[in-house]
Parts: structure tokens; C-alpha cells; sequence
């Protein structure tokens, strides 16, 4: 079996459900259009405006710590800017995240949802244009091998799904934790051409089962005890541009 793309997400705000999509067009340097554009900043984050820089994950809420985003899930239109959530499959708060009254209605929803944990009224923040909430400053794409996440499985003695990694391309097709093997080469996905640059260390965030919203499983500790190490996943940079889409194969390309 040839390499292949089996899925491509993206999370328009950082923390909150996944979206899939059937193909994306990527330039160098660049990354999936909305991909992490937004972000629920804590109470407690120094925030001037409805814009920010890239800041470190602890500033927002997040899944390490604030589990029951999970519960939700979440929709956000290109066209009107607008993000939907639902709660047990019903709408409970729509906004546009682009004007002040929408991010307003969003910012008490939480605000009701998660209680003190928001430490003081959460803020949503846009990223400066040309920059993404993900949890490393530099323009990568996370690229999951499925083998290795099954292969962690097998260790665990149970399922483990996939959007616990919160990657943007899964591949299948592949041998278990070949990836790593990838790190300083290159490799085609479609008509796009990356750079892998790094291995991706796990935190507590992969505890939180996506469908249930509970800490059922400590994916670090596991990676290390099945492994001796707690990554799984790697980060690409995209330096030839083109379109990706699902079902296309994945290869290295030789030096």
C-alpha cells in the first residue's frame, strides 16, 4: 500500500474542535487558511485590542487544563466569519468573530461555560496576519503517521483516536514511527513540497478524549513507557507550494 493523505483539519480557534477538509492550497512559508486564526485568551492575558502576535499557548484556554472544550462542538464559516458552537449536537451561541458584538456573545458564552477558569472575562483574539495560534511561533504544518498512532494503541491495549493530536494532515500507508526518519529530509504530499523539521512532543493536552471530554488516557506516559520518548507526530514546512488534497500519495524525495 501506497502512502497516502487519509485526512486534512483545521481549527480556526485554538483549543476548540476539529474541521475536516477535502483539500487545501498551500504557498511557501504558509499555512492552512484559518488554521489556529483565533484564540480565547485567558482573563488574565495582557491583550490590547482584538489583535495580537503570536503568544505561548498558556495564554488561552486550552485542552491541558480546561478539558470540557472538548464537550463542545464548533463551526466557522469563511464567508460570514461567524463560529457556531453546539453543546450536546444543539447551537447554544453563534458570533462573528470579526466584529465586536459577535466576539462579545462568543466571550460571555465562555465566560458562563467554563466559570472561574477563564480567570476573569476571556478575551477572543485574532492573529496578526501571516502568523497562526499553533503552539510554535514558526509557519509548520503537523503531519501524524496513522501506524504510529496505532501502534500506540497496541501498547495502550485500546483505541486511540486520532484527534487527540490535533494534527492537520494524517497519512496512512506508512510502517509505525517511520516518520522520525524523516527529520531534515524532504518530502512530496500532492503538488506540495515540505521540509521535516522536528519531531512533536505530547503533553497532558492528548489525555482528553475528544469525543467524551474526560482524562481517560495518559498518551505521554504511555509514548514513554512503550517508546522511551513522549513524541508522536511531525512538524513540516512547506518551502514548494500547490494543492494537497485527500488521497494524495506521500513520499521522501531523494537527494
Amino acid at each position: 500500500m501506497l502512502a497516502s493523505v487519509a485526512a486534512i483539519y483545521r481549527y480556526p480557534v485554538k483549543g476548540l474542535s476539529a474541521e475536516s477538509l477535502q483539500s487545501v492550497d498551500l504557498a511557501p512559508g504558509g499555512r492552512i487558511a484559518n488554521d489556529r486564526r483565533f484564540g480565547l485568551a485567558l482573563g488574565s492575558t495582557p491583550v490590547a485590542g482584538a489583535r495580537a502576535a503570536w503568544m505561548p499557548k498558556t495564554s488561552f484556554l486550552m485542552l491541558v487544563r480546561n478539558e470540557r472544550l472538548a464537550a463542545l462542538g464548533t463551526a466557522f464559516d469563511d464567508r460570514t466569519e461567524c463560529l457556531t458552537i453546539r453543546r450536546n449536537g444543539k447551537p447554544v451561541a453563534t458570533g462573528q468573530l470579526t466584529s465586536s458584538v459577535g466576539r462579545a456573545v462568543i466571550e460571555d458564552f465562555f465566560a458562563a461555560f467554563l466559570g472561574d477558569e477563564t480567570r476573569g472575562r476571556p478575551r477572543v483574539v485574532e492573529v496578526e496576519p501571516g502568523q497562526a495560534f499553533t503552539d510554535s511561533p514558526d509557519a509548520f504544518l503537523s503531519l501524524i503517521n496513522l501506524a504510529s498512532v496505532r501502534d500506540l494503541g497496541r501498547v495502550t491495549g485500546c483505541d486511540v483516536d486520532r484527534l487527540r493530536f490535533r494534527a492537520n494532515i494524517y497519512v496512512h500507508g506508512l510502517a509505525p514511527w517511520v516518520e522520525f526518519d524523516w527529520i531534515g529530509r524532504d518530502i512530496a504530499v500532492g503538488g506540495v513540497r515540505m521540509r521535516v523539521e522536528e519531531r512533536i512532543g505530547r503533553c497532558a493536552a492528548t489525555t482528553v478524549n475528544p469525543a467524551t471530554a474526560e482524562r481517560d488516557l495518559n498518551v505521554p506516559q504511555a509514548l514513554q513507557r512503550g517508546f522511551g520518548h513522549t513524541d508522536l507526530g511531525v512538524f513540516a514546512a512547506v518551502w514548494s507550494g500547490g494543492t494537497l488534497a485527500l488521497g494524495d500519495a506521500v513520499a521522501t524525495i531523494d537527494a
